[in-house]
């Protein structure tokens, strides 16, 4: 009997092994515009045959490990590095959790010697690694179709996962916003879209604990410029620092000018590593009022004021500010937030949300 089953396990290890091999054999040949989108549709796949073997096997649950390992050892001995066992069990991990969705998200076709129409997964394989380990569905999209969009590269894409790009961005929305950030990723038609909460600073290198001035703050973000549009967001422009206009023979500095191409205005950034008090937004009120009058021209949009704080007082903007005004306090943070904290806020957040719909659809 236990060499039946030892025949059987080969007969199967090979078969499996034909099917995979046929798979990389015409992926290699398929002349593609897109490498990486080929080499992730043969992940997918590879995950795909090993799922059908494993729930078409009766003695998976004595062999499974076995048979991977096999597999392993064939494939590489014919391909080369590239096949471990680590791999192909992302491969399945990999199937898994984009089955689920991949008819109604992708276009999966399959190879065959009839039609040799290819899957266009959007990103490379490494990109999907990252993306796999998001247990949140809404989440994995969005960073996948902000990869695409934004053109980000791996270690990019690590970074702003790390941020919690998405719940910060999140938080700073409201509920139909939070929605479409699944859907269509990042898009930028208000002010508000700039916002997130908090703005993550981590990559100036200065220690959340240390003493610092608001010049060697600005000095900083200067010097690391790159990484501070790329965490401002989109359509983002640098025009200067330390922007000087006079006023009746007085002189005044705006301390960051940049312009957004995406809303045509011009955003002034004031930094403050103090309390952020009501003189500070009256001043910035100032500021954005003088660009508006004497600076925009007629075809842009009003200009946008953002106050970049330590710490802010929601209360003390409202009741300063016009409920009109194109100004914004933003909190920063010189660490990575705590990813699960900010999970649990847009929890308690969206739930909030939908208990003050159900309570208004019973009153109306």
């Amino acid at each position: 009997m236990k060499d039946k089953h030892n025949s059987h396990e080969l007969q199967r290890i090979d078969s499996l092994y034909d099917k995979i091999t046929t798979l990389i054999e015409q992926a290699r040949k398929s002349i593609v515009k897109n490498v990486n989108s080929i080499e992730t549709y043969c992940k997918f796949e590879t995950g795909k045959y090993i799922i059908e073997d494993e729930l078409d096997g009766k003695y998976r649950a004595s062999y499974g490990k076995k048979v991977l390992l096999l597999l392993s050892e064939k494939l590489t001995n014919k391909y080369g590095h590239g096949w471990s066992v680590e791999t192909l069990t992302l491969c399945r991990k990999f199937y898994t959790v984009y089955s689920k969705i991949v008819n109604s998200v992708y276009e999966i076709h399959h190879y065959s010697h009839k039609n040799s129409h290819q899957h266009y997964f959007t990103l490379s394989w490494s990109h999907y690694l990252i993306l796999m380990r998001i247990e949140d569905h809404d989440e994995r999209r969005f960073y996948e179709i902000e990869s695409f969009n934004q053109n980000w590269s791996v270690r990019h894409l690590q970074r702003q996962v790390a941020s919690s790009l998405y719940e910060r961005l999140a938080l700073s929305r409201n509920k139909d916003d939070v929605m479409r950030l699944a859907n269509e990723g990042i898009t930028i038609e208000k002010p508000s879209d700039l916002l997130k909460n908090p703005l993550t600073l981590e990559f100036l290198g200065l220690k959340p604990d240390s003493s610092y001035s608001e010049n060697k703050l600005e000095e900083v973000i200067i010097n690391k410029l790159q990484m501070f549009l790329l965490e401002l967001g989109k359509g983002f422009l640098f025009e200067s620092r330390q922007k000087r206009f006079t006023f009746d023979e007085d002189n005044f500095f705006v301390d960051l000018v940049f312009y957004n191409r995406l809303l045509q205005c011009y955003v002034l950034i004031d930094l403050k590593t103090d309390k952020l008090t009501h003189q500070d937004l009256g001043q910035m009120q100032m500021y954005v009022n003088y660009f508006d009058r004497y600076v925009k021209q007629n075809y842009e949009k009003p200009t946008i004021g953002i106050l970049l704080c330590e710490t802010k007082n929601d209360s003390l903007v409202e009741l300063t500010l016009p409920k009109d005004a194109n100004i914004y306090a933003q909190q920063y943070a010189l660490c990575l937030p705590d990813k699960k904290l900010l999970k649990e806020k847009l929890k308690e957040w969206i739930d909030e949300f939908n208990e003050q719909n159900k309570i208004s659809e019973t009153y109306s």
